[in-house]
């Protein structure tokens, strides 16, 4: 049998999003809004401050808003309205340049006549459309004048139909008397429809039969009388805005030129009913406005028009970059209408920022409160956390002799579960894993394994083990407002949020709880605290917050209590017997007194503290490193960009210092 061999050509898809195209990433997206939304913005703000900005290799609204507005500058610069004008005093010259010419060559004309002529011809008026109309009897001698006259005809006809039908000057560059009726016959049926539209008399077979007629003239394949007036419409709207931006005097010269269109009267009526029609269905477009053009590059008036419709979409596309309207969407966005103005690549960028907008309201990274407003979801906190301790596991991984955040318990059962060995790790090896590790590295690098192995430090893993000793963490952080002031409101968050993280996923038998102290202290979950806005009273309360520590740790009795205490400054108010609070700088005796008795409280219980201390200040660290001593605890005092690492690191330590004393490491 014959065997018929088909070819396939594959390329670009065009039928909108790229089905087989992977879907955006948001990591970017929802690390960006995250950010913002811990400085203090609502979800909302944030995701709109992120679409404005773009990502990496993305350009964003406000990118693509600066190049829509370049674009029309650059259009209103480079070019001006007389083009058509200039065309036709440029056939005007010929004409009469060859006529005189032939006037001197026709010996045999009457010397009268030739002197009329010429007279008549020497003394044309300045204006080219007054010398274009006092020529339209005149009896060419000159067929080369002749020629050019029509062309003046020819050009003026295409360029008032190319005003209200895109193409049209091109299509009838060599057209015949038969060509022109066509035209004519289609502006008479559409004005008829038109006005049976008007009246609501029309019907779908009126609009099918026109189109089946005259469906060459609108290449946009409209599909219905309303899609046909709205291109219409659009157009006549720039012919009109085209004439306003004229001077008068560019005006008046093409309103007395265009009744020379063609040398027909009988196109400019239809055309005068065809823009009342347009403009009685269409009102709300822009008939009246104008634009000044200050550039070299002479427009026609079909070129023109076209540009004051690009103007017109531009400023559509303005507006909607800036999603300034009630309820806005970047689904708003005219991809198509973009790709005209900017490019392909303009389009792809505002496309992913739709999907990344649709994503993370539709997706589930965004959900709305109860207050109405947009919120980071849980499964936000829990990608946006897993991000910040990775952060903060690579940071400790660049320490001597740390643990990374992967391990699954300190010491205890095993899960059944292996990874790499780090430096640092005291699980037992997983023999088997370990071995095969060695064995496929041997054979990938061309050895054999039967004659002997050489472990490598990187095929060695060990067992994750369990902790068996469970913890009641108190994570106290300032939020006074000496923490906004000096940049570290947003490193506190995302400290909180990579220790959340960490407990809620490695350690889920251990129990968290975030307290903040101001000039009040609060718990909160991590929702909470991640929206917390900066705080502008005034007020450091660790002795209120210690007090709720206590509270937490009373509620878990039996778990091994530890005490994390971020702060930026000395404690300056104290909670008072009646629930106020009491506020003094520098700070008072008492203030200090409750806080070292509430610490102390803590220290008999056993609990393991350890302070965080951010800054320079010499009395804070006089007073934290006192505090410490009272409890046997640890102070630290990291760079505030290596809170997160340093707090998870000390969570860390506290679990093996707890496993050491229960002896389950030995």
């Amino acid at each position: 049998m014959p065997i018929h061999k088909r070819s396939a050509k594959y390329g670009r898809y065009t039928g909108g999003p790229d089905p087989l195209a992977p879907p955006v990433d948001l990591a970017e997206a929802l690390d960006a809004v995250a950010e913002d939304v811990m400085a203090g913005y609502s979800p909302r703000h944030a995701l709109q401050e992120f679409l404005r900005r773009g990502g990496r290799n993305r350009d964003g609204l406000d990118d693509l808003a600066r190049r829509v507005q370049q674009r029309r500058r650059d259009l209103l610069s480079h070019h001006r309205l007389d083009g058509t004008l200039d065309e036709v005093k440029k056939l005007l010259d010929t004409a009469v340049l060859e006529e005189r010419k032939q006037l001197a060559r026709d010996a045999m004309m009457d010397n009268t006549d030739r002197a009329f002529r010429e007279m008549q011809l020497q003394n044309l008026p300045p204006s080219t459309a007054a010398a274009v109309n006092e020529l339209a009897s005149y009896d060419w001698q000159s067929g080369s004048a002749r020629e050019a006259y029509d062309r003046i005809k020819d050009l003026l006809g295409r360029e008032v139909l190319e005003q209200r039908f895109a193409g049209m000057k091109q299509a009838l560059e060599s057209a015949t008397d038969e060509d022109r009726e066509a035209v004519n016959a289609m502006l008479r049926d559409l004005n008829e429809l038109l006005g049976k539209h008007r009246r609501g008399e029309d019907t779908d077979a009126d609009f099918q039969e026109f189109m089946a007629r005259h469906g060459q003239f609108f290449p946009e394949n409209p599909q219905s009388v309303e899609e046909l007036v709205d291109t219409l419409a659009q157009r006549a709207a720039a012919a009109q805005r085209l004439l306003q931006s004229m001077s008068p005097e560019q005006r008046d010269e093409l309103m007395q030129l265009s009744a020379q269109a063609f040398g027909s009267p009988e196109l400019l009526a239809q055309l005068s009913e065809l823009d009342a029609a347009l403009q009685a269905l269409r009102p709300g477009e822009d008939w009246t406005g104008s634009e000044r053009f200050e550039g070299q590059e002479g427009l026609g008036l079909g070129d023109g028009t076209g540009v004051l419709q690009d103007i017109a979409e531009l400023d559509e596309l303005s507006e909607q970059l800036s999603q300034s309207y009630s309820g806005s969407r970047l689904d708003d966005l005219d991809l198509d209408a973009l790709a005209r103005q900017l490019g392909e690549n303009a389009a792809v960028s505002a496309r992913t920022l739709a999907e990344i907008e649709r994503a993370m309201q539709d997706g589930g990274y965004l959900r709305r409160g109860a207050d109405g407003d947009l919120r980071l979801s849980p499964q936000a906190m829990r990608r946006l956390g897993k991000s910040l301790l990775r952060d903060a596991a690579r940071q400790l991984s660049g320490r001597q002799g740390s643990r990374d955040t992967r391990m699954a318990g300190a010491a205890g059962e095993q899960t059944g579960s292996s990874r790499q060995w780090e430096f640092g790790d005291a699980e037992p090896w997983d023999v088997t894993r370990t071995m095969t590790n060695a064995i496929r590295r041997t054979m990938a690098d061309g050895g054999d394994p039967a004659r002997g192995l050489r472990l490598a430090v990187g095929d060695i893993e060990v067992a994750e083990t369990e902790a068996r000793t469970q913890a009641a963490v108190a994570l106290l952080v300032d939020v006074s407002f000496s923490m906004a002031a000096e940049g570290r409101w947003v490193p506190m968050k995302r400290t909180a949020l990579a220790l959340h993280h960490l407990v809620s996923t490695r350690f889920r038998g251990d129990r968290l709880q975030l307290i903040t102290f101001g000039r009040y202290a609060q718990s909160m979950d991590i929702g909470e605290l991640t929206a917390l806005p900066a705080l502008r009273e005034q007020g450091t309360n660790l002795h209120h917050g210690l007090l709720l520590a206590g509270r937490f740790f009373r509620q878990h009795p039996s778990m091994q209590p530890v005490l994390l205490v971020v702060t930026d400054g000395e404690p300056t108010a104290h909670l008072l017997p009646d629930g106020d609070s009491w506020f003094n700088w520098p700070p008072d005796a008492e203030t200090i007194r409750a806080t070292v008795a509430e610490l102390d409280r803590l220290g008999r219980t056993g609990v393991q503290a350890t302070f965080f201390r951010l800054g320079n200040d010499p009395g804070l660290e006089r007073f934290i490193q006192r505090m410490a001593q009272r409890v046997d605890g640890r102070v630290v005092a990291p760079e505030v960009g290596d809170l997160g690492a340093a707090v998870v690191g000390e969570y860390l330590r506290a679990h093996v210092r707890s496993a050491y004393a229960d002896g389950e490491w030995f």
